[in-house]
C-alpha cells in the first residue's frame, strides 16, 4: 500500500478524501442530534487520529497519515484557516459593538473576567503536573486564562439561528456579548502570543508597539480603500474577479505583516475581515465566494490535522480523566456561573440568564484554533491539548440539549410568534385565524386566496398569519445577510401582493426551524388557529401528497389542517365537496358552509352510494347537509346555491373526479380512504384524486382530540369540525 501512495500528491488527495467523506459521514449523525457542524469535524478529526483509526489500524493509519506527510497537511489546514479567520471578521459586524446596554456590557466583562481568573488559578495547580520546566508560568497562565474565556462566536451564530433564538431579545444579547467576547479574547490571546515568541522584555516591547502601528495603519489607511473596494462590488455582478485579487492579497499582506510582527498570520487575517465595509453587501457577495471551498474543504483538514494531534490513550490514568474532569468543571462553572450570575443582575429572569449562560459556555471551533496555537508555540504539553480538546468538545456538545431543555420549543415558538413590534391585528368577539404555511413562493397566491374568502371581508373579524420556515444552514453569509428575514421576505412577496389587491391584512412570521412540522405546530397553538392551510407541491421521490412534512402537522396539530393543491385558484365560486359521512368529510362541509356565507360561493355536495344499495340510502347524507346549512336566512348564505348530488358509482374517487371536470374552482374533501387519501409517513403510490383532479383541491383534515397523543394538552378553543351548526366563538 505504502508503495502506492508514495507520491505525496496522492498522499495528499486521499487525505482529503478520507477526511472530508468522515466529516459528511458523522454530521449525518450531528444533525439528527441537532448539533452544529463543528461537533462533526472535531469528531470526525479525532476518528482519524490516533485515537481510533492509529488505534485500530496502525499499519494502514502510519501510511495514510505518515510523519513525513504530516507538514503538508498542516500547511494547507493553516491557509484554511487564514481564510476562514477572514470570513469571520467578515461575519462580525461592528453595529454589534455599538450601543450596547449595561446588561450586554456587565454579561460581556464578567464571562471574560472570570473564567480568565478561573483559567489563571487552574493554571497553579495544572502547571507542575502538566507543564515543561522551560515554558514560562506567566505564558501558561495567560494562555489557560484565554483558553478558558473563548467563546465560539461563529458557532454560536448558527446555534442560535437553528434554534430561532436569533431574533429574540436572548439572542440578541447574547451575540453582543459574543462578538464582544471574541474581539477581547482575540485581542488577549494576540499579547499572550506576542509574549511567549519575544526573546525578552525589549523583544516584547517592540512586539506591542509594531502590533498598534500596525492596527492603526489598518485602520486609517487599508479601511477608506476597503470602503471605496466596497462600493465597486456592491452587488454579485460587481464583485469582479479582479476585486476578488485584489482582496486576497490584501489577506496575504495582512496575515504576511502580521506574522513578521511577531504575533500570527491568524490575527492579519481577522483583523482584515472586521474592518471590511459590511452595509453595503460587498462583504456578503465576497463571503459567499469564499465560504464554501473554504468551509467543506479547507476547514476539515484543520479538523483533522487536531485530530492527528489528540491522542485519548495519553489519559491512560485515573489521575489524568480527574484532570480532564476539572478542566471541564472549571470551564462551564466560569463560563455559565459567570454570564448567567451576570444576566440576572441585570434582570432577566432565570430562564433568560440560563439560557446565556448555556450559550456563553460555547466554544468549538474558536477554541481548537487557540489550543492549536498554545501547542505549536510550546505553552502546553500534547497531554492538555487532548484535554482540553475534549472540554472544548464537551461544552460544545451539551449547548444543544440543555438549551432545549432550559428553553423548550413551545416557549420558543411563543416568543417568536409574539415578538416585540408586532401589533396585534383586531380582535373581535368571533374571530376566524388561519395559519398560512408557506414553502414556496408559487403557492402563496391561491392560498391567501381561499384563506381571505374563509376569513371574511370584515378585517375586525379575522386574522391572517402567514409563516415561512427556511431550513438551517452553514453558510456564515446567511447570517451576515440576516437571512431568515430575507428569504423569508423573498418567498411571501407574491402572497402579500396577492393580499394587497385583495384588500386583505396578513402578518407575517420568518424564521429557521430544523423541524418545520414542530414549529407549525406550535404556532398554530400560539396564534390559536382554527384552519392550518399547507401548501403542497409534489416531492422528489415518492408520490405521496400526505407524506412527510405534510404528514407529520396532520397528524400533530390541534387544530383542523387544510392542504391546498394550487392548481391556479383565483376566486372562489363554485364549490366541490365530495361526502361519505366521515368526520373528515364533516369538517370539508364546514369550509364549504362558510365560504358559502362568507363569499356567496354556490356548493355542490357529492353523495356517492353503491350501485347494489337503495337510493334512499342517501336520506343520512341529506340530513347532515340540511343541519350543516341551517342558519341564517339573509346573508351570502341564503343567496349561495347549495345542491345535494346523488350518483351511484363503485369508485368514490372516480365518482369525485368525473364530477370535478364539470367547471369548479375548488374541491374540498376530507381525508379517507374511500377517495384514495390516507395519512401516511411514505408512499409509494400516487393519490389518484390528487394527480387527476383538473382543479384546485383542499384535502381536510379534521383535529380528532381522542386521536392526539395523550401528554397532548387539550385544544383552547372548539373547531369547526366539532360545531358544524355554529360559527366558533373566539375572544
Amino acid at each position: 500500500m505504502e508503495n502506492l501512495i508514495h507520491n505525496p500528491l496522492t498522499r495528499f488527495l486521499i487525505q482529503a478524501f478520507l477526511i472530508i467523506a468522515c466529516a459528511r459521514l458523522v454530521g449525518l449523525v450531528a444533525r439528527k442530534l441537532e448539533q452544529p457542524m463543528v461537533i462533526a469535524e472535531v469528531t470526525a478529526g479525532i476518528l482519524l487520529g490516533p485515537s481510533l483509526f492509529g488505534w485500530i489500524f496502525p499499519d494502514a493509519s502510519a501510511v495514510v497519515f505518515a510523519t513525513e506527510s504530516l507538514p503538508l497537511l498542516k500547511l494547507v489546514s493553516e491557509v484554511g484557516l487564514i481564510v476562514f479567520m477572514f470570513l469571520i471578521g467578515l461575519e462580525l459586524d461592528p453595529k454589534l459593538l455599538r450601543g450596547r446596554g449595561h446588561a450586554s456590557v456587565l454579561i460581556s466583562h464578567t464571562s471574560i473576567v472570570l473564567p480568565f481568573a478561573m483559567g489563571g488559578l487552574l493554571a497553579l495547580y495544572l502547571y507542575p503536573r502538566l507543564s515543561a520546566s522551560t515554558v514560562p508560568f506567566a505564558s501558561f497562565t495567560l494562555f489557560m486564562g484565554v483558553a478558558m474565556s473563548i467563546t465560539a462566536f461563529p458557532v454560536l451564530a448558527r446555534i442560535l439561528t437553528d434554534k430561532r433564538l436569533l431574533g429574540t431579545k436572548v439572542g440578541a444579547l447574547t451575540i453582543t456579548c459574543a462578538a464582544v467576547d471574541d474581539v477581547t479574547a482575540w485581542c488577549i490571546l494576540a499579547f499572550v502570543v506576542s509574549i511567549a515568541r519575544s526573546t525578552g522584555l525589549v523583544g516584547a516591547v517592540w512586539t506591542t508597539v509594531f502590533a498598534l502601528a500596525y492596527i492603526a495603519g489598518m485602520m486609517f489607511l487599508v479601511r477608506p480603500f476597503l470602503a471605496r473596494l466596497g462600493e465597486r462590488g456592491a452587488s454579485k455582478e460587481g464583485l469582479s474577479q479582479d476585486l476578488v485579487a485584489i482582496t486576497l492579497l490584501l489577506l496575504i499582506v495582512s496575515s504576511w505583516t502580521t506574522e513578521m510582527i511577531g504575533i500570527h498570520p491568524l490575527f492579519g487575517a481577522f483583523m482584515l475581515g472586521a474592518i471590511m465595509p459590511k452595509g453595503t453587501g460587498f462583504a456578503q457577495s465576497l463571503a459567499e465566494k469564499l465560504e464554501d471551498f473554504a468551509v467543506v474543504f479547507l476547514l476539515p483538514l484543520f479538523f483533522a490535522f487536531s485530530g492527528l494531534r489528540t491522542h485519548i490513550g495519553l489519559l491512560n490514568s485515573a489521575d489524568g480523566w480527574v484532570m480532564c474532569g476539572l478542566i471541564i468543571v472549571v470551564a462551564c462553572a466560569g463560563k455559565f456561573g459567570g454570564s448567567a450570575v451576570a444576566a440576572r443582575i441585570t434582570g432577566l429572569n432565570w430562564r433568560e440568564a440560563s439560557a446565556i449562560g448555556i450559550l456563553m459556555n460555547t466554544r468549538g471551533l474558536m477554541e481548537l484554533i487557540v489550543l492549536n496555537l498554545g501547542l505549536d508555540l510550546g505553552i502546553i504539553s500534547p497531554k492538555l491539548f487532548t484535554m482540553m480538546v475534549l472540554m472544548a468538545l464537551v461544552t460544545t456538545f451539551m449547548t444543544s440539549p440543555l438549551l432545549r431543555w432550559i428553553y423548550p420549543p413551545e416557549e420558543l415558538a411563543k416568543e417568536l410568534a409574539d415578538a416585540p413590534g408586532r401589533t396585534p391585528l383586531p380582535v373581535a368577539a368571533e374571530v376566524f385565524t388561519v395559519l398560512l404555511c408557506v414553502s414556496y413562493d408559487r403557492s402563496g397566491p391561491g392560498m391567501v386566496t381561499l384563506a381571505s374568502a374563509l376569513a371574511g371581508r370584515g378585517s375586525e373579524a379575522r386574522r391572517l398569519y402567514a409563516l415561512r420556515l427556511i431550513p438551517p444552514t452553514d453558510r456564515g453569509s446567511f447570517h451576515m445577510d440576516q437571512g431568515p428575514e430575507r428569504q423569508g421576505a423573498a418567498a411571501l412577496s407574491p402572497l402579500l401582493s396577492r393580499a394587497k389587491e385583495l384588500d386583505v391584512e396578513v402578518r407575517t412570521l420568518s424564521f429557521v426551524s430544523p423541524k418545520p412540522s414542530h414549529d407549525i405546530c406550535n404556532v398554530a397553538d400560539v396564534k390559536q388557529a382554527d384552519l392550518v392551510l399547507v401548501g403542497w407541491h409534489k416531492p422528489l421521490l415518492s408520490q405521496t401528497v400526505l407524506g412527510g412534512t405534510v404528514y407529520e402537522v396532520m397528524r400533530s396539530a390541534r387544530t383542523d389542517v387544510g392542504v391546498l393543491v394550487d392548481r391556479g385558484l383565483a376566486a372562489v365560486r363554485k364549490l366541490l365537496v365530495p361526502f361519505h359521512g366521515t368526520a373528515h368529510d364533516k369538517a370539508a362541509l364546514a369550509l364549504a358552509r362558510r365560504l358559502a356565507q362568507q363569499v356567496g360561493a354556490d356548493v355542490t355536495i357529492l353523495h356517492v352510494v353503491n350501485p347494489k344499495r337503495r337510493a334512499d340510502d342517501a336520506l343520512g347524507a341529506q340530513e347532515t347537509v340540511d343541519e350543516v346549512f341551517e342558519g341564517e336566512e339573509g346573508g351570502a348564505l341564503r343567496k349561495s346555491k347549495v345542491t345535494l348530488k346523488v350518483v351511484a358509482h363503485d369508485s368514490p374517487a372516480d365518482a369525485a373526479l368525473e364530477e370535478a371536470g364539470r367547471g369548479y374552482d375548488l374541491v374540498l374533501v376530507g381525508v379517507g380512504s374511500e377517495w384514495g387519501l390516507t395519512q401516511r409517513r411514505f408512499g409509494i403510490r400516487a393519490e389518484n384524486i390528487i394527480q387527476g383532479c383538473p382543479t384546485s383541491l383542499l384535502v381536510v383534515r379534521c383535529y380528532e382530540p381522542a386521536a392526539v397523543p395523550a401528554q397532548a394538552p387539550a385544544p383552547s378553543q372548539p373547531m369547526l369540525s366539532t360545531a358544524l351548526t355554529a360559527e366558533p366563538d373566539r375572544t
